[in-house]
């Protein structure tokens, strides 16, 4: 089988198991309370469609990673949705933090309802998360439903601490390399490893392979977030969906903006000296491409690109599934959007 022909049997089994999720909130008080849920979630109001709900590629990772490891995927489904439900939390709290207006082309869910109803959005994914796990007596023994429950309390601590990161990097001016790998670890590579060591976890896999896994999913998240850097500053924004001006001119403290300051060059010289414009943020990218930064950008997208499908191998992920791991990883990788 195909990663497409995979996709096509996982993707609508992970979706049936969210949406069963959130029938906890069922009940004919909750239903503009469950309105706001599935609107995030990209189930209903305007502009509902499979690109509203984003790609599910966290609980992708998991599935295929439990049967690359010899088991049947169904088993890790619910643990699927628990990764999501965490994801979409931390989305629901992220764009009130960023101010974000838009989420895959429509109103963010504090945009549209305020921000106190969206927090309490984030705070019932969050809750439904834990539920759904402790809701798998009949599927996954004691001991499995707490080793996973430790994975993912340590992935959502790790993920509140990037995001404090993240948003105490704004005001600083005294940034290092280590800092930025500090915030990814975090805020991007840590739900992918979760998903990735879960799924090797329910799959059966040794411990060297469960670390393999995990060690995938966390190279996979860095390299991805670089890559998103990369493409910030210097993507197509006909396919980003993404003026390349506005990481710039946002003064986002993104792995491009601190080689550019290591660098020390004309680059850093004007970021010192205040905001960027719009307008210069065509020259300032040529400056930094100037200055080797893009090149630098890229080749460390490919050593972390390298690194995971290192990890992958070591792991030795079996069958169909694992040649579709090796696909999805490959696409994620490669993309130019």
């Amino acid at each position: 089988m195909t990663l497409k022909s995979l996709m096509d049997n996982m993707l609508p089994a992970i979706e049936t198991e969210l949406q069963t999720a959130v029938t906890l909130l069922d009940e004919p008080y909750n239903r503009s309370f469950r309105e706001m849920l599935t609107y995030h979630m990209g189930w209903s109001g305007e502009g509902a469609n499979p690109e509203a709900t984003g790609k599910r590629i966290r609980p992708l990772l998991m599935l295929l990673t439990c049967a690359a490891c010899g088991a049947e995927w169904q088993r890790a489904l619910p643990a699927a949705a628990c990764i999501e439900l965490i994801h979409n939390f931390s989305l629901a709290h992220d764009d009130i933090q960023d101010g974000s207006e838009l989420r895959r082309g429509r109103l963010t869910v504090w945009k549209k309802w305020g921000m106190a109803q969206a927090i309490n959005v984030g705070d019932a994914l969050f809750i439904l998360a834990h539920l759904v796990l402790l809701k798998t007596k009949a599927t996954y023994l004691p001991e499995l439903i707490l080793e996973i429950g430790g994975i993912v309390d340590q992935a959502c601590l790790a993920l509140s601490t990037g995001q404090f990161l993240d948003i105490s990097y704004e005001k600083r001016t005294d940034l290092t390399i280590d800092d930025y790998w500090r915030m990814v670890s975090g805020k991007t590579a840590t739900l992918l490893s979760a998903s990735t060591q879960v799924g090797a976890l329910i799959g059966g896999a040794d411990e060297l392979s469960k670390e393999n896994y995990k060690n995938f999913g966390h190279y996979l998240g860095s390299a991805f977030q670089v890559q998103d850097d990369y493409l910030g500053i210097w993507g197509n924004s006909a396919l980003t969906g993404k003026s390349t001006e506005s990481d710039l001119v946002a003064g986002k403290k993104t792995l491009p903006v601190l080689f550019g300051l290591a660098k020390n060059g004309l680059f850093a010289h004007r970021w010192a000296e205040g905001p960027i414009q719009a307008i210069e943020a065509g020259p300032l990218s040529e400056q930094l491409a100037g200055e080797g930064v893009k090149l630098l950008t890229q080749e460390t997208a490919d050593q972390m690109t390298d690194m995971a499908m290192l990890s992958l191998r070591a792991a030795n992920p079996q069958g169909d599934p694992g040649n579709a791991l090796f696909e999805l990883a490959n696409l994620l990788l490669t993309r130019r959007a």
